[in-house]
């Protein structure tokens, strides 16, 4: 398969620029204002549907699960179908099953929507990334980038707070209705707002043709490295915010639900630094900040060990500016050296960084229920200092792996 590289591109400050930039935002606020919404409610589910804490969280790990498996296949093939009109239906048909969501009569069906939802979503993440890289000329791919994560945290702090904020009054059914109907909205202003691509859509892909680019991406030790970062900080962070609402409401906090969801108005701190990591990437090199964004999250996971409110809120903000900062660094990087690979292609390479991405969410999230369980918040730290190191040592090791050609712009 050929790879198609933008020739011409968004310049910063352009109308389309701007157009395109806030089209994506909406999308990034559509999906994961319904993928995360549930996080907020994790300890009321628990306790409406006599669940604990770690199987809790299955409602949330059902849909990244179904985000991780589905991406591959889906961003390849739906690329080739136009990625406007895409992301439009997977906006759209995952805004529909949010609205049925409130329906479940128990606690499996839910489950078995949120995967769904996963299902309808998966082509978008991917789509919008790659997306972005093809459309934004290559010297602001970076900040836009930035750009479409800061719609994402952005989405995921408005599913928290107002699945919080309702179901304190309303009840879960009502709060997941309401972020249902949010989104469906958001995905008529995306559709309004989107340019027309500039870059020409690449060849219609079969599923059989996919061995071939897979083969490259994942011989590319490179893309290994980043793809093990996604898994590795997105696995750490979900474990926070999913766990961290058990925690306040217990003793010695005793906070009510109501205001354990404004706790994720840290959340702001990664609007800022998925952009500010993007753009510093871009003049500093990404080499330089991913590993010492990894660095801060370790230093924020310990910071709230202390059962200190303060302490706790000063840490999640660090954890999330680590976070946010290494997945910006990280998801520009993956279509970057992708598209500098022979035979490889951007938008593959982002749906593997994504399977990746989601896989950590699913399974390192609902792990680390696990060590909540049995061994509390300190049990958690553990869990999420070992992920992060993790994360800094192949952020190191990228330093030694040379750039698939030399060039001063190259990943």
């Amino acid at each position: 398969m050929r790879t198609i590289s933008p020739v011409v591109g968004h310049e910063r400050g352009t109308p389309g620029y701007r157009r395109l930039g806030l089209a994506l935002w909406c999308a990034g606020l559509a999906t994961f204002v319904l993928v995360y919404c549930v996080q907020a409610l994790l300890p009321i589910l628990a306790t409406e549907f006599g669940v604990s804490s770690s199987t809790s969280s299955f409602a949330l790990s059902a849909t990244t699960l179904g985000l991780a498996v589905a991406v591959v296949p889906l961003a390849a093939i739906a690329e080739s179908w136009g990625r406007a009109r895409v992301m439009t239906c997977a906006l759209a048909t995952s805004a529909l099953l949010g609205l049925l969501a409130p329906l479940a009569p128990n606690f499996a069906t839910l489950v078995g929507v949120r995967a769904l939802q996963g299902v309808a979503l998966a082509a978008l993440p991917a789509l919008a990334m790659s997306h972005v890289t093809m459309e934004v000329a290559p010297r602001w791919l970076g900040g836009a980038m930035g750009m479409l994560i800061a719609g994402n945290t952005l989405g995921g702090l408005s599913g928290r707070l107002i699945a919080g904020a309702v179901a304190d009054f309303g009840g879960w059914r009502l709060a997941l209705a309401v972020i249902g109907v949010l989104s469906l909205g958001c995905t008529v202003v995306f559709a309004l707002l989107l340019p027309p691509s500039l870059a020409p859509a690449p060849p219609r892909v079969r599923l059989r043709e996919l061995g071939g680019p897979l083969r490259t991406h994942l011989a590319d030790p490179g893309l290994l490295c980043l793809f093990g970062i996604g898994f590795l900080l997105m696995g750490s962070f979900v474990t926070v915010y999913n766990f961290l609402g058990f925690r306040l409401i217990a003793r010695p906090f005793d906070l009510p639900v109501s205001l354990v969801g404004l706790i994720f108005v840290a959340y702001l701190a990664g609007t800022w630094a998925s952009t500010a990591a993007g753009r510093l990437g871009d003049r500093l090199g990404r080499r330089r900040m991913l590993w010492a964004t990894s660095l801060v999250a370790v230093a924020g996971i310990w910071v709230t060990e202390p059962a200190w409110l303060p302490s706790v809120i000063v840490g999640l903000v660090l954890l999330t500016v680590g976070f946010f900062g290494g997945h910006s660094v990280a998801s520009s990087w993956v279509g970057r050296r992708a598209s500098l690979l022979p035979g490889g292609s951007p938008g593959q390479a982002s749906a593997l960084y994504l399977f990746a991405y989601y896989l950590g969410s699913s399974v390192g999230g609902s792990l680390g229920g696990v060590f909540y369980d049995h061994d509390g918040w300190l049990g958690v730290v553990g869990y999420v200092t070992v992920l992060l190191l993790g994360a800094i040592g192949l952020g190191l090791l990228l330093r030694r792996i040379p750039s698939p050609i030399a060039l001063p712009t190259a990943a």
